[in-house]
């Protein structure tokens, strides 16, 4: 459980802090797509992380079924 700085000049500089505690699973994974449920203390359900373009991914919360 890392926090704390992350130095200017290195991969991923700038401030990192733990925002959510818990469990996950993974559902799916392929070069486009990566399915999830998660089990947090704020953040609980199934998401999926879904590749756009270049360096672009959108981020969403599927329904429950």
């Amino acid at each position: 459980d890392f926090a704390g700085e992350i130095p200017q000049g290195e991969y991923g500089a700038g401030s990192v802090e733990i925002w959510d505690k818990g469990e996950f699973d993974l559902k799916r994974e392929s070069t486009d797509i990566v399915e999830f449920s998660l089990r947090g203390k704020k953040l609980s359900g199934s998401y999926a992380l879904i590749h756009t373009a270049d360096k672009n991914w959108l981020f969403i919360r599927r329904k429950e079924v």
